[in-house]
């Protein structure tokens, strides 16, 4: 970087970095789009549906979907070229200063709703890479030497998202059958979209450049004060395309647009005492601007004044061994009371050496947020202690950082929040949380305190840390949990092969001539059967062979018989066969008259093949549909929605049954807020469920590929599994609610308001 030009040759390079990567995925991309668009051919739907399904396949599956691709493509390039999304120049842009709003008109809902998915794709990109993005903006800014990028860099995501919006549509296909693939369209360009930004921000790393990203830049406040100050959270780039779609909206379909732009921006679900996080925070900062009315201020030009650093590090120091001393002797925990005086003359004495009015308010705000934390009943004594301890670096990083009174996607905040959440639920009276999740919450905040300087980084990364750990813990360390979580893998992973074996076996039967009733019961039994049979004995085993042979032998006798041979090899073979069929429906949990309903239906087609009315299956047809049921796993598609029903866990459950329940009716038709609100819920975090005449809580202990599955357990050992349609139908009728109403951060900021409504003085006295 020793000169301008070399500046801008490097910003260069990393959007040229992160084109070329982006359309590198493009191919791949374009091959899971169409897989989803199979599997969804592929589950019931009404007619209408299906043909419509069908019709998006085949319009896709020309030329492997490469209209699409090369549409995509070609975007791209235009955007790295021009600086501008589309095939129209300039179509996203915003009025300048001084030229007022554009008018408001009436537009059609095409254009409104195309508005709607772009946005929708430009959030889920940013729900994914935004700290990748937060990252590769800051370096490059820095290299154009200017504070942001233009609204329309192409390396912003509603420019990616514009682009295969606007592809989809040119190539003929429609928002109906974009929203059949939405689920995979945001999994796989978010995913896409991560890596490239990845790719960029490693250039520029190699080449030196801001080897340390400095965020608190990005937090912007409005002009007018600390009164007015704004909230910007890492998505809130999104708010581009948002504006732009309320100004071509105009009250066209208000109440339409309103509830989608609600959802895009992200507003909270369900509200909670009738204010957002966001809302809480703003009220904080307006009344403490009216106190000190630099607090709003986004930086702290002069950082920490000298002596209250050296405070807070003796404060710290003061606090770690005051619960050394008491814990050591006999395991006591420390009390609420005296955690509280402890932490009281501590803040006096930070006030003392505080240099400035912001860092005294501030040292107060920290303060009242932690006494509200500390006098919360239902964390565990054991882990108040460690929420204690986290006062000292969670209040040095808020006096460099104003930013966390301003944002609550803080990692602060975040971390606290989600610590929170998992102890909050725990039996109040046992105040047990488990040893391995105590000594996780331990060896977060020892970390923590070992980096006093590094600010919002070492929480960002303890926090990363502690969401792989509850992964993991509920899977392998929760004796409540392990055994539930295992068999809710194995129900996941049957159902996911029965889905592929589905698939496969239509394609291979697609050109032969098989009696539907022999066709339509490999589909929906022995499909089944074989992925019972592969995740109970593996699917290279033996006995899923057997049933792969089984299902050839099905196919050649439902074939026609034309001499005395082959019938008689028939009779001959169908005792076997018909032993070999019951035995697979029994493995899959299916009751006896099921059994013999299926077999009546096949004893109908093998009678039509035995009188020679069937169509002949050509000897080679038939050696190589046996040839591919060998090999049937290789050919597999890859990895689809899931479906689950109650008599499928109840088998793989042998005598554990009892053990895990399935919520196979109940609740209400979900809205797509509900269904959004379903994938977001995380794990380890506590809930209320009303289920089969229980209300009791219960946490999240597992998610499944995709979020298609979860899973929920009580204290008590009670293990419900949701499916993700059922899981939003139990939140949309409330049968299933937070047990928080609000993060813990959210409503110790309301008891400080309360506090400081009553006394805005105590904040610099």
């Amino acid at each position: 970087m020793a000169t301008s030009a070399a500046s801008l040759n490097l910003a260069t390079q990393a959007r040229r970095l992160y084109t070329e990567h982006l359309l590198r995925g493009l191919p791949p991309l374009a091959k899971s789009v169409i897989d989803s668009a199979r599997n969804l051919l592929d589950k019931p739907a009404p007619h209408v549906a299906q043909m419509r399904r069908r019709d998006m396949l085949q319009s896709l599956m020309k030329g492997g979907g490469d209209a699409w691709q090369r549409g995509v493509g070609k975007g791209l390039r235009y955007a790295f070229e021009h600086g501008v999304s589309a095939s129209r120049a300039g179509d996203m842009a915003l009025p300048t200063a001084g030229t007022g709003m554009a008018p408001l008109a009436l537009v059609d809902d095409d254009t409104i709703e195309r508005e709607i998915l772009t946005s929708r794709l430009a959030l889920a990109i940013m729900d994914r890479a935004s700290w990748e993005f937060t990252d590769l903006r800051s370096r490059v800014a820095k290299l154009e030497q200017r504070a942001e990028l233009d609204p329309h860099d192409m390396l912003r995501a509603h420019v990616l998202a514009r682009v295969a919006v606007d592809a989809w549509r040119v190539h003929g296909h429609g928002l109906e059958e974009w929203r059949e693939l939405q689920a995979a369209l945001h999994e796989e360009f978010a995913h896409l979209a991560e890596e490239a930004y990845h790719e960029a921000n490693a250039f520029l790393l190699s080449q030196g450049v801001m080897p340390e990203v400095d965020l608190r830049r990005l937090i912007r406040r409005a002009q007018h004060g600390p009164s007015t100050a704004g909230l910007t959270t890492v998505s809130g780039e999104l708010g581009v395309a948002t504006r732009s779609l309320l100004r071509a909206g105009g009250d066209a379909d208000s109440g339409r647009v309103g509830e989608e732009t609600r959802l895009m921006t992200r507003a909270s679900l369900l509200p909670r005492s009738g204010e957002h996080a966001e809302a809480v925070l703003g009220r904080l900062n307006r009344l403490v601007g009216r106190q000190v009315p630099a607090f709003g201020a986004s930086t702290r030009p002069q950082g920490m004044s000298p002596k209250l650093s050296v405070a807070i590090e003796q404060a710290q120091q003061g606090i770690r061994q005051r619960v050394a001393r008491q814990t050591e002797h006999g395991g006591a925990v420390v009390t609420t009371p005296a955690l509280l005086e402890e932490l009281h003359q501590r803040k006096q004495q930070l006030k003392s050496a505080a240099a400035t009015p912001e860092e005294r308010a501030t040292i107060e705000i920290v303060a009242l947020l932690f006494q509200s934390i500390l006098t919360e009943e239902r964390i565990p004594a054991a882990v108040r202690v460690w929420f204690a301890r986290l006062q000292m670096p969670v209040l040095r990083v808020a006096v460099t950082e104003p930013d966390f009174f301003a944002t609550v996607d803080h990692p602060a905040r975040r971390l606290i929040d989600r610590m929170g959440a998992c102890v909050l639920g725990f039996d109040s009276a046992t105040q047990q949380v488990g040893d391995a999740l105590e000594r996780e919450i331990k060896r977060v905040v020892q970390v923590v305190e070992a980096y006093p300087d590094t600010g919002r980084r070492v929480f960002q990364t303890v926090l990363t840390e502690f969401e792989k750990f509850l992964e993991h813990y509920f899977r392998t360390q929760s004796e409540a949990t392990r055994k539930a979580v295992s068999l809710a893998q194995q129900v996941e992973q049957r159902e996911t092969l029965a889905v592929q074996y589905t698939i496969e076996l239509r394609r291979m039967l697609d050109q032969m001539p098989v009696q539907d009733g022999v066709r339509q019961f490999l589909f929906q039994v022995w499909a089944d059967v074989l992925a019972t049979t592969g995740v109970r004995f593996g699917v290279q085993s033996e006995q899923t062979k057997s049933m792969k042979r089984v299902a050839g032998d099905l196919v050649w006798s439902a074939g026609a018989k034309v001499t005395r041979e082959e019938r008689a090899e028939v009779i001959r073979r169908l005792p076997p066969l018909l032993k070999s069929l019951r035995e697979g429906m029994a493995s899959t949990g299916m009751d006896t008259a099921r059994q013999d309903e299926q077999i009546r239906s096949l004893n109908n087609s093998l009678a039509a093949a035995f009188t020679a009315k069937a169509a002949v299956i050509p000897t080679e047809r038939l050696q190589e549909l046996l040839e591919r049921l060998e090999s049937l796993e290789e050919l597999l598609p890859v990895e689809g929605d899931v479906a689950i029903d109650e008599a499928m866990v109840l088998d793989l459950s042998g005598h554990e049954s009892s053990e895990l329940e399935v919520a196979s009716d109940g609740g209400s038709m979900p809205t797509a807020a509900m269904a959004a609100w379903a994938r977001e819920l995380q794990v380890g975090s506590w809930y209320m469920l009303d289920f089969r005449g229980r209300n009791e809580a219960v946490q999240l202990a597992w998610h499944g590929m995709r979020k298609q599955l979860a899973l929920f357990v009580s204290s008590h050992g009670r293990c419900v599994l949701f499916q993700h349609h059922r899981l939003a139908a139990f939140l949309q009728a409330g049968l299933l609610l937070p047990a928080q109403d609000e993060a813990l951060t959210v409503r110790a900021t309301r008891s400080a308001l309360a506090k400081l409504d009553v006394e805005p003085n105590r904040l610099l006295n």
